[in-house]
């Protein structure tokens, strides 16, 4: 039985969710599954993509053969790399210690490009919102203007008898 790793269309008209799974090759794309290994949520900016990187791998290494869309989401998320670090463990050029150190490794830089990625974007988005409006948007802080101290003591005072007839009630 040849097993696909691809996209289960969900969701309503013009707002698509995909469901990541393993399937037969001969099913139909929304049809029966064997397995559940993720989501895919392209409306979201960034795109949301939740994934079981264990069970991903699994069926990859049991020879599993991804869409094109998939095996980006793959690539991505690190599978692709975690598969290529396996088959060196498998082959014995490798240990499982380097292989977890250089994926650690990768990660950490993955997610400093994307969070590098991402401030880019936002910065662009801030400097496009001021060749639009002329100015930038700031949240404004609170003006707190303080009462003269004459002002301030006849308030105080009240504020005291009104505290002493409730406790003599």
């Amino acid at each position: 039985m040849a097993v696909k790793i691809r996209l289960q269309r969900k969701g309503r008209k013009k707002a698509p969710f995909y469901h990541i799974v393993a399937a037969d090759a001969r099913a139909p794309r929304d049809g029966r599954f064997i397995e559940k290994i993720g989501t895919y949520n392209p409306l979201t900016v960034p795109a949301t993509i939740e994934l079981n990187r264990d069970r991903a791998l699994h069926w990859l290494m049991v020879g599993g053969q991804p869409t094109d869309t998939v095996a980006a989401i793959l690539r991505y998320k690190g599978v692709m790399y975690l598969k290529h670090l396996q088959v060196g463990v498998n082959k014995g050029s490798i240990t499982q210690e380097q292989a977890n150190e250089r994926f650690a490794k990768w990660m950490s830089g993955k997610d400093a490009s994307i969070t590098a990625h991402k401030e880019q974007i936002s910065k662009k988005k801030e400097a496009l919102r001021v060749a639009l409006d002329g100015v930038a948007k700031v949240k404004a802080k609170p003006v707190v203007e303080e009462a003269p101290a004459e002002e301030a003591a006849p308030v105080e005072e009240a504020a005291a008898e009104a505290t002493e007839e409730t406790a003599a009630e």
